[in-house]
């Protein structure tokens, strides 16, 4: 047998790393579905709590109100959450395009807060919830955690790391 009968042609190796990347990327989706499903178990569906608040900039916000002609994101996170800082630039961008409203969970004083948005850069508007009850009220266990509102109605959430093209997956379809 000679070395051109053993060897792969390069087409069919490059089908053949597709089809890997492919079973790789189905298996994370199924995981992080699941990841999802368990960690939003204790996310209230029904008579869901209210979700207003002031923003640092002096604004009244409403979900239910803000999301009736539009779908909202709404991100619970943290300056102290590490996977935050993978997130929260993927969720400034989306600020430029959609309607995003933030809590900043258990993040300190106003005046931290919004030094530290104005030192990376984010011009989302943001709720401080210092004591983290609307965290609380919403039994959220994760940060980050992305919800899309839309007509006052959480239509999805997802927890951890959610990347640019996964949120704005969900704001077209929601």
């Amino acid at each position: 047998m000679s070395a051109e009968q053993v060897s792969i042609s390069l087409p069919k190796r490059i089908l053949g790393w597709i089809k890997q990347l492919a079973l790789w990327l189905l298996i994370a989706l199924i995981v992080t579905s699941v990841m999802d499903i368990w960690r939003g178990k204790d996310i209230p569906r029904d008579n869901l709590p209210q979700l207003q608040g002031t923003t640092l900039a002096g604004d009244s916000l409403d979900i239910a109100k803000l999301s009736q002609d539009h779908a909202v994101l709404v991100y619970f996170w943290g300056t102290w959450c590490p996977v935050c800082n993978f997130v929260s630039p993927a969720v400034n961008q989306m600020s430029a395009y959609y309607p995003v409203v933030t809590v900043a969970m258990n993040s300190g004083e106003d005046e931290k807060l919004r030094k530290y948005l104005q030192h990376q850069g984010y011009g989302f508007d943001t709720i401080n919830d210092s004591d983290s009850k609307i965290a609380r009220d919403w039994s959220l266990q994760a940060t980050p955690t992305i919800m899309i509102f839309k007509e006052g109605e959480l239509k999805h959430y997802t927890t951890g790391f959610t990347s640019l093209p996964g949120m704005w997956w969900r704001m077209m379809f929601t």
